[in-house]
């Protein structure tokens, strides 16, 4: 499906007049999972009918970060990747309002009243059945409810979205498949698979020595996949797309030093892409990281890593749509 990009606003003075009287979805929406496609599905739908423009209202940075700064929330999806995400959905715009200890005091009706009202002139709010938001969370869906009658948006709250197994989706589930490396695990509830952007830096480039260049990249401290081997698909900032086999760790056969890093060993591929902000979608933990004794034994390994990774890849469907604007289109 071809979307139009999709506008991003950090300042509610800067919401275009074309997109007031829209239909709202208000949440974190981390990760874009199965679950947050309950509401926004919903939120599309009821732009759809009632031919309105359809935005996501979220929060920048998550508010666990402002409120535990010492323990900052391991990001799924980050503002850029969940902008992307929302915008292969079909999102016209996402208000990536800054979260401050200033915003989290304002009352719930203040925060109806300036915000949905008098900056988006909302048709109708579409949130999930848990959220709150407000001085004291006081703000509620039944709330919402009633202001809306008296201010003339109309709501729409989003029941509990329920797995296969009758668990119901959550960030935080996810967040515990990806610390196990159960990234096949987290994209079942994902309805994708997960991925991670950033910037190629430069390494030491002992990768060239040994007939693997990688491209590499640090992640912040707070993500924490597992340390391992991963068959993965690359996409490069012009949109293409190329299979590889990516290692996450310490390097421990030649470093063991440092922050972890991704370095991706990308196949059939001979290009400079430094500087490139790039992302990689994980398809499977194949092992974890091993110390060797020596260089030859390592090659012979990343060997045998690359042929299965290139097994695996060779046969793969995409879940759905958020996974083919990922890492099939």
């Amino acid at each position: 499906m071809i979307t139009e990009p999709i506008t991003r606003i950090s300042a509610l003075q800067e919401f275009p007049e074309s997109l007031r009287h829209c239909v709202v979805a208000i949440g974190n929406f981390d990760g874009v999972h199965r679950g947050h496609h309950a509401v926004l599905s919903a939120a599309l739908e009821h732009a759809r009918q009632e031919a309105v423009p359809a935005v996501v209202l979220t929060f920048e940075p998550h508010p666990r970060t402002v409120f535990q700064p010492q323990t900052p929330v391991f990001r799924l999806t980050p503002a850029a990747l969940k902008a992307k995400l929302l915008e292969a959905m079909g999102f016209s715009a996402v208000i990536e309002l800054p979260f401050t200890r200033d915003l989290a005091q304002k009352t719930a009706q203040a925060f109806v009243e300036e915000v949905l009202v008098q900056h988006l002139d909302i048709h109708r709010v579409v949130t999930g059945f848990n959220f709150h938001f407000g001085k004291g969370r006081q703000g509620s869906p039944e709330f919402l409810s009633e202001i809306g009658k008296k201010m003339g948006f109309g709501v729409t709250v989003v029941q509990p979205f329920e797995d296969e197994n009758t668990e119901l989706i959550s960030s935080s589930r996810i967040r515990a498949l990806v610390q196990q490396g159960d990234v096949s695990g987290a994209a079942g509830l994902l309805g994708y698979r997960y991925t991670i952007e950033a910037e190629i830096i430069k390494g030491k480039q002992l990768g060239r020595t040994l007939g693997f260049p990688t491209a590499n990249m640090a992640l912040p401290p707070q993500v924490q996949l597992r340390k391992g081997i991963y068959a993965v698909r690359f996409r490069r900032q012009n949109g293409s797309l190329h299979d590889g086999v990516a290692s996450f760790g310490y390097r421990p056969t030649v470093d063991d030093q440092g922050a972890p890093l991704l370095e991706t060993y990308i196949f059939d591929f001979d290009e400079e892409i430094y500087t490139e902000v790039c992302a990689v979608t994980f398809f499977a933990h194949l092992r974890d990281e091993v110390k060797f004794d020596g260089l030859d034994p390592l090659v012979e390994q990343m060997k045998r890593d690359t042929d299965e990774a290139r097994a695996l890849l060779s046969d793969l469907r995409p879940m759905g749509q958020l996974d083919r604007a990922l890492a099939f289109a």
